[in-house]
């Protein structure tokens, strides 16, 4: 109990140095010592990338403006939602002119979004409050020193509501690539009511995994039609790095893409059984870093 008071006390200074935050960080959110010389875990090497892996590309692919120009380039335009507008501050943002059903996000981190399904339900005061404190954040700072949005330009977006026929909620699909090969993926489902989650490998067979945080889905989700173009999608975005997760929308078998992150769910909730967090971290091959640098910044 002291330790965990004093690991506590550490992950707040983010002004140590970073090999020994990020130790006190990890074991302060899953009780295991961290080993950066030689880390086995999935969560463990997600430390270890945080702290070594630096392309600069990795800020443009978190920045979910930024982003679309990669997602253009690689796959196509036809997988981008539609984006409504782009905002460097809440007051730019024409509420009158926007349809009555929308997404706002900010571009920075996280847990940023807004689903408005009927805008005249829809407080503006408290909206604006609300994306002032968002543009205030640093994701860096905010978690567990994520690099990627460290020099992420803090803005806000809309984009079209998504919705599926039949469906409150609709499916999230986020796929777990290892060098440009995906693994597995997890399927979240009713997100905004009983959120709750299955893993599946790539011949969608159902994993026997789960993390605390999240109900288990029962039964079977059923396999998307076009599940081998998701795929494809996501192999060409995921190309040239060591890890990512790509995440995708199927609406009716048109394919949306959602975001790329580097550090899910910030490298600290760990997969149950216990031996998945080292059968997933065994797909994951951590590069070399280059003699003579402290970092690894090109890519692929």
């Amino acid at each position: 109990m002291l330790r965990k008071v004093v690991l506590g006390l550490i992950k707040k200074m983010k002004f140590l140095p970073e090999d020994i935050f990020m130790k006190a960080y990890y074991e302060y959110y899953t009780g295991k010592k961290l080993n950066l010389e030689n880390p086995v875990d999935f969560n463990q090497k997600i430390q270890w990338y945080k702290l070594y892996y630096r392309p600069k590309i990795l800020s443009q692919l978190v920045d979910k403006y930024e982003v679309r120009d990669y997602v253009k380039e690689k796959v196509g335009e036809q997988y981008l939602n539609e984006l409504i507008g782009v905002y460097n501050r809440p007051n730019m943002i024409n509420f009158s002119e926007l349809p009555n059903k929308f997404v706002l996000k900010a571009t920075h981190g996280y847990h940023f979004n807004i689903l408005v399904n009927d805008k005249s339900q829809l407080n503006l005061t408290k909206t604006k409050l609300l994306l002032y404190k968002w543009l205030s954040k640093n994701q860096y700072k905010r978690g567990g020193l994520e690099w990627a949005y460290k020099y992420a330009k803090p803005r806000l977006i809309v984009e079209k509501y998504l919705e599926e026929i039949g469906k409150e909620d609709i499916n999230d699909y986020k796929f777990f690539c290892f060098d440009g090969e995906p693994k597995l993926l997890h399927v979240d489902i009713d997100r905004g009511t009983e959120h709750s989650r299955a893993y599946y490998d790539m011949d969608w067979n159902k994993l026997p995994v789960y993390q605390e945080r999240f109900g288990c889905i029962e039964g079977e989700v059923e396999q998307p039609e076009n599940f081998q173009e998701m795929i494809a999608v996501v192999k060409k975005l995921a190309e040239g790095f060591p890890f990512v997760r790509v995440d995708l929308y199927n609406l009716n078998k048109t394919i949306i893409f959602g975001e790329m992150t580097f550090y899910p769910a910030d490298g600290r909730m760990e997969f149950i059984p216990e031996e998945y967090n080292k059968i997933i971290g065994d797909y994951f091959t951590i590069p070399s870093i280059p003699d003579g640098q402290k970092y690894i910044t090109t890519y692929p």
